[in-house]
Protein backbone atom coordinates (compact mmCIF):
# COMPACT_ATOMS: atom_id res chain seq x y z
CA UNK A 1 0.00 0.00 0.00
CA UNK A 2 1.28 3.51 -0.86
CA UNK A 3 2.34 5.62 2.10
CA UNK A 4 1.26 8.72 0.23
CA UNK A 5 -1.89 10.50 1.26
CA UNK A 6 -4.38 11.55 -1.39
CA UNK A 7 -6.70 14.49 -1.90
CA UNK A 8 -9.65 14.53 -4.34
CA UNK A 9 -10.50 17.46 -6.58
CA UNK A 10 -12.67 18.04 -9.59
CA UNK A 11 -9.84 19.65 -11.54
CA UNK A 12 -6.11 19.66 -10.77
CA UNK A 13 -3.94 22.14 -12.68
CA UNK A 14 -0.18 21.60 -12.98
CA UNK A 15 1.56 24.97 -13.19
CA UNK A 16 0.60 28.44 -11.96
CA UNK A 17 1.43 30.28 -15.16
CA UNK A 18 -1.02 32.49 -17.05
CA UNK A 19 -2.82 29.53 -18.67
CA UNK A 20 -3.19 27.54 -15.47
CA UNK A 21 -4.38 30.51 -13.43
CA UNK A 22 -6.79 31.64 -16.16
CA UNK A 23 -8.25 28.12 -16.21
CA UNK A 24 -8.63 28.08 -12.43
CA UNK A 25 -10.32 31.49 -12.37
CA UNK A 26 -12.68 30.58 -15.21
CA UNK A 27 -13.71 27.33 -13.51
CA UNK A 28 -14.67 29.22 -10.35
CA UNK A 29 -16.41 31.96 -12.34
CA UNK A 30 -18.56 29.33 -14.05
CA UNK A 31 -19.43 27.82 -10.69
CA UNK A 32 -20.59 31.23 -9.44
CA UNK A 33 -22.50 31.98 -12.65
CA UNK A 34 -24.28 28.63 -12.80
CA UNK A 35 -24.90 28.11 -9.11
CA UNK A 36 -22.75 25.01 -8.74
CA UNK A 37 -19.40 24.40 -7.13
CA UNK A 38 -16.17 22.92 -8.34
CA UNK A 39 -13.05 21.98 -6.37
CA UNK A 40 -9.91 23.31 -8.08
CA UNK A 41 -6.28 22.92 -7.09
CA UNK A 42 -3.17 24.46 -8.70
CA UNK A 43 0.30 23.01 -8.13
CA UNK A 44 3.34 25.26 -8.62
CA UNK A 45 6.90 23.92 -8.44
CA UNK A 46 8.38 27.36 -7.72
CA UNK A 47 8.76 28.57 -4.16
CA UNK A 48 5.98 31.07 -4.85
CA UNK A 49 3.73 31.90 -7.77
CA UNK A 50 5.83 33.80 -10.30
CA UNK A 51 9.18 32.50 -9.05
CA UNK A 52 9.75 30.51 -12.25
CA UNK A 53 7.89 32.80 -14.64
CA UNK A 54 10.03 34.58 -17.21
CA UNK A 55 8.93 36.50 -20.27
CA UNK A 56 9.83 39.74 -22.06
CA UNK A 57 7.02 40.80 -21.75
CA UNK A 58 4.72 42.76 -24.02
CA UNK A 59 1.23 41.47 -23.37
CA UNK A 60 -1.91 41.69 -25.47
CA UNK A 61 -4.73 42.02 -22.87
CA UNK A 62 -7.36 40.43 -25.12
CA UNK A 63 -7.92 37.37 -22.93
CA UNK A 64 -7.52 39.30 -19.68
CA UNK A 65 -10.24 41.68 -20.86
CA UNK A 66 -12.52 38.70 -21.35
CA UNK A 67 -11.61 36.94 -18.11
CA UNK A 68 -11.60 39.93 -15.73
CA UNK A 69 -13.06 42.94 -17.61
CA UNK A 70 -12.31 45.40 -14.79
CA UNK A 71 -8.71 44.28 -14.24
CA UNK A 72 -7.40 47.83 -14.77
CA UNK A 73 -9.39 48.98 -11.75
CA UNK A 74 -8.30 46.12 -9.49
CA UNK A 75 -4.67 47.03 -8.98
CA UNK A 76 -3.34 44.74 -11.67
CA UNK A 77 0.37 45.59 -12.17
CA UNK A 78 0.08 45.16 -15.94
CA UNK A 79 -1.87 48.43 -16.18
CA UNK A 80 1.15 50.52 -15.16
CA UNK A 81 2.86 50.84 -18.57
CA UNK A 82 0.90 50.82 -21.84
CA UNK A 83 3.05 50.54 -24.94
CA UNK A 84 3.27 53.91 -26.68
CA UNK A 85 6.26 53.56 -29.01
CA UNK A 86 7.01 50.49 -31.13
CA UNK A 87 10.32 50.19 -32.99
CA UNK A 88 11.90 47.41 -35.03
CA UNK A 89 15.63 47.58 -35.71
CA UNK A 90 17.70 45.63 -38.22
CA UNK A 91 21.25 45.53 -36.89
CA UNK A 92 24.61 45.23 -38.55
CA UNK A 93 27.72 45.08 -36.39
CA UNK A 94 27.92 48.86 -35.95
CA UNK A 95 24.74 50.31 -37.45
CA UNK A 96 21.00 49.99 -37.21
CA UNK A 97 18.19 50.49 -39.68
CA UNK A 98 14.63 51.05 -38.50
CA UNK A 99 11.86 49.20 -40.27
CA UNK A 100 8.95 51.56 -41.02
CA UNK A 101 5.57 50.49 -39.65
CA UNK A 102 4.12 50.69 -43.14
CA UNK A 103 6.02 47.50 -44.02
CA UNK A 104 4.39 45.43 -41.28
CA UNK A 105 0.75 44.31 -40.87
CA UNK A 106 -1.32 46.10 -38.25
CA UNK A 107 -1.30 43.21 -35.81
CA UNK A 108 2.48 43.69 -35.43
CA UNK A 109 2.20 47.29 -34.18
CA UNK A 110 1.56 46.58 -30.46
CA UNK A 111 -1.40 48.93 -30.31
CA UNK A 112 -3.30 48.44 -27.05
CA UNK A 113 -0.62 46.27 -25.44
CA UNK A 114 1.21 46.64 -22.13
CA UNK A 115 4.75 45.93 -21.01
CA UNK A 116 5.65 44.63 -17.58
CA UNK A 117 6.51 41.58 -15.52
CA UNK A 118 4.64 38.40 -16.39
CA UNK A 119 5.68 37.01 -13.00
CA UNK A 120 3.96 39.90 -11.24
CA UNK A 121 0.88 39.45 -13.42
CA UNK A 122 0.76 35.79 -12.35
CA UNK A 123 1.09 36.77 -8.70
CA UNK A 124 -1.90 39.08 -9.15
CA UNK A 125 -3.89 36.40 -11.01
CA UNK A 126 -3.14 33.97 -8.18
CA UNK A 127 -4.68 36.45 -5.73
CA UNK A 128 -7.80 36.69 -7.88
CA UNK A 129 -8.01 32.90 -8.05
CA UNK A 130 -7.64 32.45 -4.31
CA UNK A 131 -10.40 35.00 -3.66
CA UNK A 132 -12.67 32.73 -5.71
CA UNK A 133 -11.73 29.68 -3.67
CA UNK A 134 -8.97 28.11 -5.74
CA UNK A 135 -6.40 26.22 -3.66
CA UNK A 136 -2.83 27.02 -4.79
CA UNK A 137 0.13 25.01 -3.51
CA UNK A 138 3.49 26.66 -4.31
CA UNK A 139 6.66 24.71 -3.63
CA UNK A 140 5.05 21.40 -4.66
CA UNK A 141 6.38 19.92 -7.90
CA UNK A 142 4.18 17.49 -9.81
CA UNK A 143 6.61 14.61 -10.32
CA UNK A 144 4.44 11.70 -11.45
CA UNK A 145 1.30 11.12 -13.51
CA UNK A 146 -1.27 8.81 -11.97
CA UNK A 147 -3.52 6.59 -14.10
CA UNK A 148 -6.79 4.79 -13.55
CA UNK A 149 -7.15 1.10 -14.34
CA UNK A 150 -8.67 1.96 -17.71
CA UNK A 151 -5.58 4.02 -18.67
CA UNK A 152 -7.15 7.44 -18.21
CA UNK A 153 -5.30 10.12 -16.26
CA UNK A 154 -6.23 10.00 -12.59
CA UNK A 155 -4.18 12.97 -11.40
CA UNK A 156 -0.62 13.62 -10.30
CA UNK A 157 1.65 12.99 -7.36
CA UNK A 158 4.05 15.53 -5.92
CA UNK A 159 7.68 14.62 -5.44
CA UNK A 160 9.00 13.22 -2.19
CA UNK A 161 10.76 15.76 0.01
CA UNK A 162 13.93 15.07 1.97
CA UNK A 163 15.52 12.47 -0.35
CA UNK A 164 19.33 12.42 -0.37
CA UNK A 165 21.42 12.23 -3.53
CA UNK A 166 22.01 8.51 -3.00
CA UNK A 167 18.26 7.91 -2.74
CA UNK A 168 18.15 7.43 1.01
CA UNK A 169 15.65 9.24 3.20
CA UNK A 170 16.96 12.14 5.26
CA UNK A 171 15.64 13.09 8.68
CA UNK A 172 13.08 15.51 7.22
CA UNK A 173 11.75 13.04 4.63
CA UNK A 174 8.13 13.46 3.61
CA UNK A 175 6.44 11.33 0.98
CA UNK A 176 4.69 13.03 -1.92
CA UNK A 177 1.00 13.72 -2.02
CA UNK A 178 -1.43 12.25 -4.54
CA UNK A 179 -3.95 14.62 -6.06
CA UNK A 180 -6.82 12.79 -7.72
CA UNK A 181 -8.99 14.62 -10.22
CA UNK A 182 -11.81 14.06 -12.63
CA UNK A 183 -9.72 16.10 -15.08
CA UNK A 184 -6.10 17.24 -14.92
CA UNK A 185 -4.84 20.26 -16.88
CA UNK A 186 -1.13 20.34 -17.69
CA UNK A 187 0.20 23.89 -17.86
CA UNK A 188 3.92 23.27 -17.44
CA UNK A 189 5.27 25.77 -19.96
CA UNK A 190 7.59 24.89 -22.83
CA UNK A 191 8.91 21.31 -22.85
CA UNK A 192 6.96 20.20 -19.81
CA UNK A 193 8.45 17.18 -18.07
CA UNK A 194 5.11 15.41 -17.53
CA UNK A 195 3.73 16.61 -20.84
CA UNK A 196 6.55 14.78 -22.64
CA UNK A 197 5.35 11.55 -21.04
CA UNK A 198 1.75 12.20 -22.05
CA UNK A 199 2.77 12.96 -25.62
CA UNK A 200 4.52 9.60 -25.87
CA UNK A 201 1.88 7.55 -24.04
CA UNK A 202 -1.09 8.93 -26.01
CA UNK A 203 0.77 9.64 -29.27
CA UNK A 204 -0.39 13.25 -29.19
CA UNK A 205 1.98 14.31 -31.99
CA UNK A 206 0.82 11.75 -34.50
CA UNK A 207 -0.76 14.39 -36.74
CA UNK A 208 1.37 17.47 -36.22
CA UNK A 209 4.85 18.79 -36.87
CA UNK A 210 7.62 18.51 -34.26
CA UNK A 211 7.73 21.31 -31.74
CA UNK A 212 10.67 23.67 -32.23
CA UNK A 213 12.07 26.11 -29.71
CA UNK A 214 13.99 29.25 -29.00
CA UNK A 215 16.06 30.04 -25.93
CA UNK A 216 15.19 33.38 -24.40
CA UNK A 217 17.80 34.95 -22.12
CA UNK A 218 16.71 38.01 -20.19
CA UNK A 219 18.25 40.68 -17.99
CA UNK A 220 16.61 43.46 -16.03
CA UNK A 221 18.53 46.76 -15.77
CA UNK A 222 18.08 49.97 -13.83
CA UNK A 223 19.09 52.70 -16.27
CA UNK A 224 19.67 56.45 -16.12
CA UNK A 225 16.48 58.54 -16.24
CA UNK A 226 17.60 60.35 -19.39
CA UNK A 227 17.84 57.00 -21.20
CA UNK A 228 14.44 55.75 -20.08
CA UNK A 229 11.15 56.18 -21.95
CA UNK A 230 8.36 54.22 -20.27
CA UNK A 231 6.28 52.33 -22.82
CA UNK A 232 8.93 52.23 -25.56
CA UNK A 233 9.29 48.77 -27.11
CA UNK A 234 12.24 47.84 -29.32
CA UNK A 235 12.80 44.59 -31.22
CA UNK A 236 15.88 43.77 -33.24
CA UNK A 237 17.06 41.21 -35.75
CA UNK A 238 20.27 40.62 -37.66
CA UNK A 239 23.59 40.98 -35.83
CA UNK A 240 25.12 39.14 -34.05
CA UNK A 241 23.41 35.88 -35.08
CA UNK A 242 23.66 36.86 -38.75
CA UNK A 243 27.42 36.27 -38.53
CA UNK A 244 26.91 32.57 -37.81
CA UNK A 245 23.94 32.07 -40.13
CA UNK A 246 21.64 31.53 -37.16
CA UNK A 247 18.29 33.12 -36.38
CA UNK A 248 16.65 34.96 -33.52
CA UNK A 249 16.63 38.52 -32.24
CA UNK A 250 16.67 40.91 -29.33
CA UNK A 251 14.15 42.92 -27.36
CA UNK A 252 14.40 45.94 -25.09
CA UNK A 253 11.29 47.07 -23.23
CA UNK A 254 11.16 50.29 -21.19
CA UNK A 255 9.07 49.36 -18.16
CA UNK A 256 8.08 50.93 -14.85
CA UNK A 257 10.40 52.41 -12.23
CA UNK A 258 13.23 53.34 -14.57
CA UNK A 259 13.89 49.77 -15.62
CA UNK A 260 14.38 48.09 -18.97
CA UNK A 261 13.81 44.42 -19.64
CA UNK A 262 16.18 43.31 -22.34
CA UNK A 263 16.79 39.93 -23.78
CA UNK A 264 17.85 37.83 -26.68
CA UNK A 265 16.17 34.83 -28.30
CA UNK A 266 18.24 32.28 -30.20
CA UNK A 267 16.31 29.78 -32.26
CA UNK A 268 17.54 26.34 -31.23
CA UNK A 269 17.75 25.10 -34.81
CA UNK A 270 21.28 26.53 -35.11
CA UNK A 271 23.92 24.26 -36.64
CA UNK A 272 27.29 25.37 -35.22
CA UNK A 273 27.99 23.40 -32.00
CA UNK A 274 30.38 26.15 -30.88
CA UNK A 275 27.57 28.73 -30.73
CA UNK A 276 26.66 29.93 -27.25
CA UNK A 277 23.25 31.63 -26.93
CA UNK A 278 24.42 33.26 -23.69
CA UNK A 279 27.50 34.73 -25.36
CA UNK A 280 25.44 35.90 -28.34
CA UNK A 281 23.22 37.80 -25.92
CA UNK A 282 26.24 39.41 -24.28
CA UNK A 283 27.64 40.39 -27.69
CA UNK A 284 24.29 41.90 -28.69
CA UNK A 285 24.50 44.31 -25.74
CA UNK A 286 27.74 45.73 -27.15
CA UNK A 287 26.00 47.08 -30.24
CA UNK A 288 26.28 50.89 -30.09
CA UNK A 289 22.51 51.40 -30.13
CA UNK A 290 21.94 48.96 -27.25
CA UNK A 291 25.00 49.97 -25.24
CA UNK A 292 23.94 53.63 -25.38
CA UNK A 293 20.69 52.83 -23.57
CA UNK A 294 22.46 50.76 -20.90
CA UNK A 295 25.35 53.17 -20.33
CA UNK A 296 25.62 54.05 -16.65
CA UNK A 297 22.99 51.46 -15.72
CA UNK A 298 23.11 48.43 -13.46
CA UNK A 299 22.04 44.87 -14.11
CA UNK A 300 19.73 43.66 -11.34
CA UNK A 301 18.30 40.33 -12.50
CA UNK A 302 18.93 37.49 -14.93
CA UNK A 303 17.08 34.44 -16.21
CA UNK A 304 16.51 32.11 -19.14
CA UNK A 305 13.67 29.99 -20.50
CA UNK A 306 12.93 27.96 -23.60
CA UNK A 307 10.08 29.15 -25.80
CA UNK A 308 7.79 26.97 -27.93
CA UNK A 309 8.20 28.39 -31.44
CA UNK A 310 6.41 25.81 -33.60
CA UNK A 311 3.05 27.54 -33.63
CA UNK A 312 0.03 26.40 -35.63
CA UNK A 313 1.45 23.25 -37.21
CA UNK A 314 3.12 22.05 -34.00
CA UNK A 315 0.09 22.17 -31.70
CA UNK A 316 -0.46 18.54 -30.63
CA UNK A 317 -3.71 16.82 -29.86
CA UNK A 318 -4.86 18.76 -26.83
CA UNK A 319 -6.86 16.14 -24.97
CA UNK A 320 -6.54 12.58 -23.77
CA UNK A 321 -8.73 10.58 -21.37
CA UNK A 322 -8.91 12.57 -18.16
CA UNK A 323 -6.48 15.34 -19.12
CA UNK A 324 -5.79 18.34 -21.34
CA UNK A 325 -2.80 20.43 -22.40
CA UNK A 326 -3.05 24.21 -22.04
CA UNK A 327 -0.72 27.16 -22.51
CA UNK A 328 2.84 27.02 -23.74
CA UNK A 329 3.13 23.33 -22.93
CA UNK A 330 0.94 22.89 -26.02
CA UNK A 331 2.65 25.75 -27.88
CA UNK A 332 0.37 28.69 -28.67
CA UNK A 333 3.07 31.35 -29.10
CA UNK A 334 2.65 33.79 -31.99
CA UNK A 335 6.31 33.94 -33.06
CA UNK A 336 6.44 37.15 -35.15
CA UNK A 337 4.43 39.03 -32.52
CA UNK A 338 6.60 37.49 -29.76
CA UNK A 339 3.42 37.10 -27.72
CA UNK A 340 1.81 34.06 -26.18
CA UNK A 341 0.26 35.16 -22.89
CA UNK A 342 -3.08 36.05 -24.47
CA UNK A 343 -3.31 32.80 -26.42
CA UNK A 344 -2.16 30.74 -23.41
CA UNK A 345 -4.79 32.31 -21.18
CA UNK A 346 -7.52 31.76 -23.75
CA UNK A 347 -6.56 28.09 -24.07
CA UNK A 348 -6.93 27.73 -20.30
CA UNK A 349 -10.31 29.43 -20.40
CA UNK A 350 -11.54 27.17 -23.21
CA UNK A 351 -10.38 24.06 -21.35
CA UNK A 352 -12.07 25.32 -18.18
CA UNK A 353 -15.40 25.75 -19.92
CA UNK A 354 -15.22 22.23 -21.32
CA UNK A 355 -14.06 20.82 -17.99
CA UNK A 356 -16.77 22.52 -15.97
CA UNK A 357 -19.52 21.18 -18.20
CA UNK A 358 -18.04 17.69 -18.06
CA UNK A 359 -17.78 17.68 -14.27
CA UNK A 360 -21.36 18.87 -13.87
CA UNK A 361 -22.60 16.33 -16.38
CA UNK A 362 -21.25 13.66 -14.02
CA UNK A 363 -18.59 12.69 -16.51
CA UNK A 364 -15.11 11.64 -15.51
CA UNK A 365 -11.99 10.52 -17.36
CA UNK A 366 -13.20 10.98 -20.93
CA UNK A 367 -11.70 13.29 -23.57
CA UNK A 368 -12.73 16.93 -23.38
CA UNK A 369 -13.58 17.16 -27.05
CA UNK A 370 -15.48 20.38 -26.38
CA UNK A 371 -12.09 21.98 -25.68
CA UNK A 372 -10.64 20.91 -29.02
CA UNK A 373 -13.83 22.01 -30.78
CA UNK A 374 -13.57 25.41 -29.09
CA UNK A 375 -9.92 25.75 -30.14
CA UNK A 376 -10.71 24.80 -33.73
CA UNK A 377 -13.28 27.61 -33.88
CA UNK A 378 -11.33 30.17 -31.88
CA UNK A 379 -9.43 33.34 -32.70
CA UNK A 380 -6.37 31.61 -31.21
CA UNK A 381 -6.18 29.08 -34.03
CA UNK A 382 -6.96 31.74 -36.62
CA UNK A 383 -4.21 34.04 -35.27
CA UNK A 384 -1.65 31.23 -35.32
CA UNK A 385 -2.69 30.18 -38.82
CA UNK A 386 -1.98 33.64 -40.24
CA UNK A 387 1.68 33.45 -39.14
CA UNK A 388 2.25 29.70 -39.50
CA UNK A 389 4.83 29.99 -42.30
CA UNK A 390 6.88 32.87 -40.88
CA UNK A 391 9.47 30.89 -38.92
CA UNK A 392 9.92 28.18 -41.60
CA UNK A 393 10.42 30.82 -44.31
CA UNK A 394 13.14 32.60 -42.35
CA UNK A 395 14.76 29.28 -41.49
CA UNK A 396 14.72 28.08 -45.10
CA UNK A 397 15.66 31.28 -46.93
CA UNK A 398 17.72 33.12 -44.33
CA UNK A 399 17.42 36.33 -42.35
CA UNK A 400 17.24 38.68 -45.35
CA UNK A 401 15.22 37.10 -48.12
CA UNK A 402 13.33 34.92 -45.64
CA UNK A 403 12.14 37.96 -43.70
CA UNK A 404 10.88 39.59 -46.90
CA UNK A 405 8.98 36.44 -47.88
CA UNK A 406 7.59 36.12 -44.35
CA UNK A 407 6.39 39.73 -44.47
CA UNK A 408 4.65 39.20 -47.80
CA UNK A 409 3.07 36.03 -46.45
CA UNK A 410 1.74 37.82 -43.35
CA UNK A 411 0.30 40.66 -45.43
CA UNK A 412 -1.52 38.25 -47.73
CA UNK A 413 -2.84 36.13 -44.87
CA UNK A 414 -3.99 39.21 -42.96
CA UNK A 415 -6.07 40.18 -46.01
CA UNK A 416 -7.67 36.73 -46.04
CA UNK A 417 -5.57 35.40 -48.91
CA UNK A 418 -4.66 32.07 -47.36
CA UNK A 419 -1.54 30.37 -48.65
CA UNK A 420 -2.32 26.87 -49.99
CA UNK A 421 0.50 25.29 -47.99
CA UNK A 422 1.80 24.94 -44.45
CA UNK A 423 5.55 24.51 -44.14
CA UNK A 424 7.18 21.84 -42.03
CA UNK A 425 9.48 21.96 -39.01
CA UNK A 426 12.56 19.92 -38.20
CA UNK A 427 13.55 18.84 -34.66
CA UNK A 428 16.13 21.16 -33.12
CA UNK A 429 18.32 18.35 -31.80
CA UNK A 430 18.97 17.11 -35.36
CA UNK A 431 20.36 20.38 -36.68
CA UNK A 432 23.93 20.34 -35.31
CA UNK A 433 26.85 19.83 -37.69
CA UNK A 434 29.99 17.96 -36.74
CA UNK A 435 32.66 20.13 -35.17
CA UNK A 436 35.06 19.49 -38.07
CA UNK A 437 32.56 21.07 -40.47
CA UNK A 438 32.46 24.48 -38.78
CA UNK A 439 34.78 27.14 -37.45
CA UNK A 440 34.92 27.64 -33.66
CA UNK A 441 33.43 30.90 -32.44
CA UNK A 442 35.71 33.01 -30.27
CA UNK A 443 33.75 35.21 -27.90
CA UNK A 444 35.26 38.25 -26.13
CA UNK A 445 35.84 38.08 -22.41
CA UNK A 446 33.19 39.80 -20.25
CA UNK A 447 34.01 43.28 -19.02
CA UNK A 448 31.88 43.09 -15.85
CA UNK A 449 30.14 46.35 -16.76
CA UNK A 450 28.10 45.62 -19.88
CA UNK A 451 28.87 41.95 -20.43
CA UNK A 452 29.12 39.20 -17.84
CA UNK A 453 29.94 35.54 -17.27
CA UNK A 454 27.36 32.84 -16.67
CA UNK A 455 28.05 32.17 -13.00
CA UNK A 456 27.65 35.80 -11.91
CA UNK A 457 24.47 35.84 -13.99
CA UNK A 458 23.04 32.76 -12.29
CA UNK A 459 23.70 34.47 -8.93
CA UNK A 460 21.26 37.22 -9.97
CA UNK A 461 18.57 34.63 -10.74
CA UNK A 462 18.49 33.67 -7.02
CA UNK A 463 18.71 30.03 -8.07
CA UNK A 464 18.89 27.55 -5.24
CA UNK A 465 18.60 23.78 -5.03
CA UNK A 466 19.08 21.62 -1.99
CA UNK A 467 22.53 20.24 -2.78
CA UNK A 468 22.00 16.81 -1.23
CA UNK A 469 19.15 15.67 -3.47
CA UNK A 470 18.98 13.43 -6.55
CA UNK A 471 20.34 15.16 -9.65
CA UNK A 472 17.36 16.29 -11.71
CA UNK A 473 19.34 16.40 -14.97
CA UNK A 474 19.43 12.72 -15.82
CA UNK A 475 21.38 10.82 -18.48
CA UNK A 476 19.98 7.82 -20.33
CA UNK A 477 23.57 6.71 -20.96
CA UNK A 478 26.32 8.34 -18.85
CA UNK A 479 28.97 7.45 -21.44
CA UNK A 480 27.51 9.36 -24.37
CA UNK A 481 28.73 12.88 -23.43
CA UNK A 482 32.41 11.87 -23.47
CA UNK A 483 32.37 8.93 -25.88
CA UNK A 484 30.16 10.47 -28.57
CA UNK A 485 29.19 14.12 -28.04
CA UNK A 486 32.72 15.27 -27.23
CA UNK A 487 34.50 13.90 -30.32
CA UNK A 488 31.56 14.64 -32.60
CA UNK A 489 30.38 18.07 -31.39
CA UNK A 490 32.92 19.12 -28.72
CA UNK A 491 30.09 18.46 -26.24
CA UNK A 492 27.73 21.36 -27.04
CA UNK A 493 26.07 21.25 -23.61
CA UNK A 494 29.07 23.27 -22.41
CA UNK A 495 27.80 26.16 -24.53
CA UNK A 496 24.04 25.89 -25.06
CA UNK A 497 23.30 25.88 -21.32
CA UNK A 498 22.87 29.52 -20.15
CA UNK A 499 23.65 28.63 -16.53
CA UNK A 500 26.98 26.81 -16.70
CA UNK A 501 25.45 23.52 -15.58
CA UNK A 502 27.54 21.30 -17.86
CA UNK A 503 31.30 21.17 -18.25
CA UNK A 504 34.05 18.84 -19.41
CA UNK A 505 36.95 18.57 -16.94
CA UNK A 506 40.23 16.69 -17.25
CA UNK A 507 40.43 16.97 -21.02
CA UNK A 508 43.95 18.42 -21.01
CA UNK A 509 45.12 15.56 -18.84
CA UNK A 510 43.65 13.05 -21.28
CA UNK A 511 40.92 11.93 -18.87
CA UNK A 512 37.79 13.90 -19.80
CA UNK A 513 34.77 13.71 -17.52
CA UNK A 514 31.30 15.16 -17.94
CA UNK A 515 30.28 17.18 -14.88
CA UNK A 516 26.71 18.26 -14.10
CA UNK A 517 26.41 21.26 -11.75
CA UNK A 518 22.70 20.75 -11.18
CA UNK A 519 22.51 23.38 -8.45
CA UNK A 520 23.02 26.07 -11.15
CA UNK A 521 20.00 25.00 -13.24
CA UNK A 522 17.49 27.78 -14.01
CA UNK A 523 14.95 25.31 -15.43
CA UNK A 524 15.18 26.64 -18.99
CA UNK A 525 14.92 23.09 -20.50
CA UNK A 526 17.43 23.82 -23.29
CA UNK A 527 19.46 20.68 -22.56
CA UNK A 528 16.35 18.51 -22.81
CA UNK A 529 15.65 20.07 -26.21
CA UNK A 530 19.03 20.58 -27.90
CA UNK A 531 21.05 17.56 -26.78
CA UNK A 532 21.87 15.89 -30.13
CA UNK A 533 21.24 12.32 -28.93
CA UNK A 534 18.35 13.24 -26.61
CA UNK A 535 20.40 11.68 -23.83
CA UNK A 536 19.67 14.42 -21.24
CA UNK A 537 16.25 14.21 -19.64
CA UNK A 538 15.13 17.03 -17.34
CA UNK A 539 12.99 15.92 -14.40
CA UNK A 540 11.62 18.01 -11.57
CA UNK A 541 13.88 18.62 -8.58
CA UNK A 542 12.56 18.90 -5.06
CA UNK A 543 9.68 21.36 -4.88
CA UNK A 544 10.64 24.98 -4.35
CA UNK A 545 14.05 24.58 -5.98
CA UNK A 546 15.27 26.58 -8.94
CA UNK A 547 15.25 30.30 -9.68
CA UNK A 548 13.37 32.90 -7.69
CA UNK A 549 12.71 35.61 -10.25
CA UNK A 550 11.74 39.03 -8.88
CA UNK A 551 9.85 41.29 -11.28
CA UNK A 552 10.67 39.11 -14.30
Amino acid sequence: MSERESMPYDVVIVGAGPAGLAAAIRLKQLAAEKGGDIAVCVLEKGSEVGAHILSGAVIDPKSLDELIPDWRDKGCPLAEVPVNDNQHWILTKKKRFSMPHIFTPGFMHNKGTYTGSLGNLCRWLAGQAEELGVEIFPGFAAAEILYNDDGSVKGVATGDMGVARDGSHKGDYQPGLELHAKYTFFSEGARGHLTRQLVDRFDLRANCEPQVYGLGIKELWDIKPENHAAGRVIHSQGWPLSESGSNGGGFLYHQANGQVALGFVTWLNYSNPYLSPFQEMQRWKTHPSIAAILEGGKRVSYGARAISDGGYQSVPKLVMPGAALIGDTAGFLNVPRIKGTHTAMKSGMMAAEAGYDAVHSQRQGDELTAYTDAYDNSWVKKELSVVRNVLPLVEKFGEGFGTVLAGINMWLESFGIKMPFTMKHHPDHKSLWRKDMVAPIVYPKPDGVLTFDRLSSVFLSNTNHEEDQPVHLTLKDPNIPVDYDLPMYDEPAQRYCPAGVYEIVGQEEGDPKFVINAQNCVHCKTCDIKDPTQNIVWVVPEGGGGPNYPNM
